[in-house]
């Protein structure tokens, strides 16, 4: 007698991710669990399925995730005005001022994701200045927001309604900058941001408004294929984040996604039972813990141990002390929690390195901790990854950790990161060389820095051009990774770092239903045609979430 299931799919190319160009033909899912895998001749005379879906030849795959992004703060810039993609300061301006006509005098206009790296008309690569933005309004009290979120500018009116006046001083881990004279010269610098981010009006605090917003981004979400999210907040810049808000949709069945909320104060974890962590169903969770050392390249805030190249006398910002990183880090790990932290500069991937040796240290001297038990136990996460020198890649191969790396940065910062850092750009961006030395890599976005959408990234990951210019060379060709090893950033290797690869990550009897179908073989395609892959179908626990169709 056949064994009744759920759902049968049969006659596709399914890559399994268990290896390397490792498929089947058919896949069985039954109570949100793929319970088979194999050819379709047998599927067809092993099971009765309650629906059978033909693939007839195409692809299929585990569905994607994002390893890092800021959720909640993606749908805030929905209310903003846009300045991703603009290549001039002109046309940035236009937008802005289209704005400010609509609304009364002294009503916050706030624009978002500008990068003045792209801006093709401007000589020199700077922030924009109170003076610049006294351009678009001197009524509104208008502020942008650039791309990497480490960097704020603000024009005078902006500044007035802040408080922000002559010798200002925000303190550590913050930079208002001043000119000459001593007056706020409208650039503001890492935690200094959250002046305006407390007294901006906020949208999203309107519930309704919250989860009309939210339901209709996650639509999308799906449509790109993309079935787990890591979402962090960030009090610095008043990224909301509550697991209430996505239990509210999932039980109004508006959550397509498996969101784990990752917060940057000391909570206390849920444990889960074994069958709490193996219901396909449950969607939300607790992640990991958060912490900063630093700023971006883009804005010239991450810390470098010497000066920038291309800005002689700035080292970027720590915005947080050794000392007070070392007791955070090694506060939450006992606390069982996981700590993921924020580096970008060399220097700042040193105050994350020497945390996480001090964690790993007390908690041997101190606890009683064994190392084969800490080194069975949660990672440490770093989160960005982007300098790492070859010492420093030798002493966390020493620790328990992975590393959450954007792929898609690189599409941007290939541009200009030699101009910031010179020579030591050699150490930057060296993924293959991660992996080559045992170090699991998980892919995100940090969206709203850019987007969720995980094929861009694959693409910086595989070429390491910039998609809008694809036949000019590779920065740094040596280390491209295969379009599988892509893939497995935003799939096998996130479960791996979210400890959920025994349910997650892979398309085998056992786990989760979690896949997507595309309309093309694009994994034994060519490498410069990954943007146009499109999903068809995406499935999470076995149920469609997204069709083309």
């Amino acid at each position: 007698m056949k064994q009744k299931i759920d759902k049968l799919f049969i006659n596709g190319k399914i890559y399994t991710f268990i290896e390397e160009n490792d498929t089947v033909e058919a896949v069985a899912v039954n109570k949100g669990y793929i319970i088979w895998t194999g050819l379709t001749k047998n599927a067809l005379e092993k099971f009765d399925p309650a629906e059978t879906i033909d693939l007839e030849g195409k692809a299929m795959e585990p569905s994607m995730g994002d390893s890092h992004l800021h959720f909640y703060a993606y749908n805030q810039t929905l209310f903003t005005v846009d300045l991703g993609g603009i290549t001039t300061r002109a046309e940035a301006w236009a937008k802005l001022k289209a704005k400010c006509a609509e609304v009364p005098a002294g009503t916050w206009v706030k624009g978002s994701n500008y990068d003045q790296s792209k801006w093709t008309d401007m000589d020199v690569d700077r922030m924009p200045t109170a003076d610049d933005l006294d351009l678009v309004s001197t009524e509104h009290p208008v502020i942008i927001k650039r791309c990497c979120l480490h960097e704020v500018s603000a024009n005078h009116k902006a500044l007035e309604v802040a408080g922000i006046g002559k010798g200002y001083v925000f303190g550590e881990g913050g930079l208002v900058e001043l000119d000459e004279n001593g007056y706020p010269n409208g650039v503001i610098r890492e935690q200094a941001s959250k002046i305006f981010d407390d007294i901006v009006p906020d949208p999203l605090t309107d519930k309704t408004v919250r989860e009309q917003t939210m339901e209709k981004t996650f639509k999308h979400v799906s449509s790109v294929g993309v079935t787990m999210m890591d979402t962090y907040a960030a009090k610095i810049w008043n990224f909301f984040e509550d697991p209430d808000v996505y239990e509210n949709l999932d039980k109004k069945g508006k959550l397509p996604v498996r969101m784990r909320v990752c917060l940057e104060e000391m909570y206390d974890k849920p444990i889960l039972t074994e069958q709490e962590k193996a219901d396909p169903y449950r969607k939300v969770d607790y992640g990991t813990f958060k912490s900063f050392t630093d700023g971006s390249f883009g804005a010239r805030s991450a810390a470098l141990l010497e000066d920038y190249d291309d800005d002689p006398g700035n080292k970027g910002i720590l915005v947080i002390s050794q000392d007070a990183l070392n007791e955070r880090i090694y506060q939450a790990y006992k606390h069982g929690l996981q700590p993921a932290t924020h580096c970008i500069g060399d220097a700042g991937t040193e105050a994350c390195l020497q945390a996480i040796e001090y964690t790993v240290k007390r908690c041997i001297e101190e606890d009683g901790y064994t190392m084969a038990e800490i080194m069975k136990g949660p990672k440490f996460r770093v989160i960005h990854a982007q300098l790492v020198h070859p010492d420093q890649l030798e002493r966390f191969k020493k620790v328990p950790v992975i590393f959450d790396i954007q792929p898609v940065f690189l599409n941007t910062d290939l541009h200009w990161i030699d101009e910031r850092i010179g020579s030591r750009s050699e150490d930057a961006y060296t993924w293959k060389k991660y992996l080559e030395n045992g170090i699991i890599c998980t892919g995100g976005s940090d969206c709203p820095v850019e987007s969720y959408n995980p094929w861009p990234g694959i693409w910086g990951a595989v070429n390491r051009t910039d998609p809008l210019f694809p036949d000019e060379p590779a920065w740094g060709p040596q280390e491209k990774l295969s379009k599988f090893q892509a893939a497995c950033l935003y799939s096998k290797y996130m479960a791996y770092g979210n400890q959920m690869e025994r349910y997650l990550g892979t398309i085998e009897p056992g786990k989760f239903a979690d896949m997507i179908v595309t309309d093309r073989d694009w994994l034994n395609g060519p490498d410069d045609d990954i943007l146009n892959v499109k999903v068809l179908k995406t499935y999470l626990a076995g149920d469609e979430v997204y069709s083309a169709e």
